[in-house]
């Protein structure tokens, strides 16, 4: 390692500054989480952010990526207030143990360009909230975006007083090297993007947070609204032209349901491809197989003029729907398309439609959720005991509700761990508390020892001893 190498000038300059923040309070620390998410936030940046994300990255649309910056910065400000990360934050007398939190150091995010101010914005928080320093390594077409997101960190990190080298870069245009380099010498590493990413942070030999692959499937059951659940479909789909990894990518439609939802969907702007125009939609979009990185977040009228789908109701349409009955590499539209391209199955009923989404998660996207619509108590139930699945969400629009939602309860994050099976070491959304580290003072209270009997009677009544 010489002297001059930029990755360890960039680890100094954050060990340096990550040393001195790790002396404050949690006032100045809450202070400095705001600084952050105001720089993000404060409408004219965040539309700038916005504006050069679309111009660079030739992904997701103006309006909707303002929207998302508001949301999951807002939210994850909500989740973070009043939450302490700095000294005692547990003192639990009957068991005697005192829990303090304690810094990681400093983190080595890497980031994607579907969300190159979201996603950043959203792990710098986190990493500041506990304490800590960061040093983003953005996708090379997100990279833009984020050097502006940092300008605008520092910015606001000046007038709270905070070293701004808390927040840094890798610089472009970057290298495989270099990011390895980085990762080797934090202490942490968290990778949201492609597979290479999350597989290269496992591999980094630090502590790793990575995300599994997304390939939604969503259930539709015969007492779903079909107009209220097809505008769910369309308005989750078709936000930010699908760039999220949440959004829905097959409609597992239960047969009773069928009709009533593809009239639902049609009237939200769907149109249903011929077999005709599916085989030219699938040459556009997996050229050679894999999927088209043209094609990527763009809009569906766009995609569709690309495709030489010509029929007059392309013009208009918001997204496209394609039927299909298998599954795998030969099936490509039962795969991931990160577009407002959505694929349906059309089964007998809701066990059909299990093992529907169980055949399309054994091929992409296991671990990370599955939405339903219109489905009982009992059924949602057999959706979390019996799918490889870390959320089951229900009645909402998928790719807004597992990010975290002011309507429901899951942390705001734009990085969802998918558990074993999506070969993730977490099964939650990532929040402030993989930031941290716990360290707790155990003392000793009166003894709790069991009898033989209070463990192993039941035991002994059913089988002997």
């Amino acid at each position: 390692m010489t002297d001059d190498d930029p990755v360890a000038t960039l680890i100094g300059r954050a060990r340096r500054a990550q040393t001195e923040y790790a002396t404050w309070t949690q006032e100045r620390v809450d202070a400095t989480v705001a600084a952050a998410g105001w720089a993000i936030i404060e409408p004219e940046r965040n539309r700038r952010l916005a504006e050069q994300a679309v111009r660079d990255s030739g992904m997701g649309a103006v309006e909707d990526k303002v929207s998302k910056n508001h949301r999951k910065t807002l939210g994850l400000l909500r989740d973070l207030q009043g939450v302490r990360t700095v000294g005692v934050i547990a003192d639990d007398r009957t068991r005697g143990i005192t829990e303090i939190a304690r810094p990681v150091g400093v983190v080595a995010a890497l980031t994607p360009s579907t969300n190159p101010a979201a996603t950043p914005a959203n792990k710098l928080i986190n990493a500041l909230k506990g304490g800590n320093a960061i040093i983003l390594a953005p996708s090379p077409k997100g990279a833009s975006t984020c050097a502006l997101l940092l300008d605008f960190v520092h910015g606001e990190l000046l007038k709270v007083g905070a070293p701004v080298d808390l927040v840094q870069q890798l610089p472009p245009p970057g290298s495989r090297a270099m990011l390895a380099r980085l990762m080797g010498q934090a202490d942490l590493v968290v990778a949201t993007g492609s597979r290479n990413n999350v597989k290269a942070a496992y591999e980094s030999g630090k502590p790793a947070f990575g995300v599994g692959a997304g390939n939604v499937a969503a259930i539709v059951l015969p007492a779903a609204d079909p107009a209220a659940t097809a505008a769910r479909i369309a308005k989750s789909k078709t936000f930010d032209h699908a760039t999220s990894c949440s959004s829905e990518n097959s409609l597992i439609v239960v047969e009773a349901a069928w009709e009533r939802l593809l009239v639902a969907l049609r009237s939200e702007g769907g149109v249903l491809a011929t077999p005709a125009e599916k085989a030219s939609l699938g040459k556009a979009l997996f050229p050679d197989g894999r999927l088209s990185p043209r094609l990527i977040a763009r809009p569906a009228t766009e995609i569709a003029r690309l495709a030489g789908l010509v029929r007059a109701a392309y013009q208009g349409c918001r997204f496209i729907l394609v039927s299909e009955e298998g599954v795998g590499p030969q099936f490509p539209f039962s795969g991931e398309k990160l577009s407002p391209v959505l694929t349906v199955y059309r089964v007998p009923d809701f066990d059909a439609a299990i093992a529907q989404v169980q055949r399309l998660y054994d091929y992409q996207g296991k671990g990370h959720s599955v939405g339903v619509h219109g489905a009982s108590a009992a059924q949602q139930l057999r959706l979390g005991l019996e799918l490889p699945v870390c959320r089951v969400i229900v009645d909402q629009e998928h790719c807004y509700a597992v990010g975290g939602s002011f309507t429901n309860g899951l942390p705001f994050s734009l990085s969802m761990g998918c558990g074993t099976w999506g070969g993730n070491s977490f099964s939650d959304n990532l929040n402030y508390r993989h930031f941290l580290n716990i360290t707790r003072i155990v003392r000793p209270i009166p003894e709790r020892m069991p009898s033989q009997e209070d463990i192993f009677g039941d035991y002994w009544r059913l089988f002997g001893k």
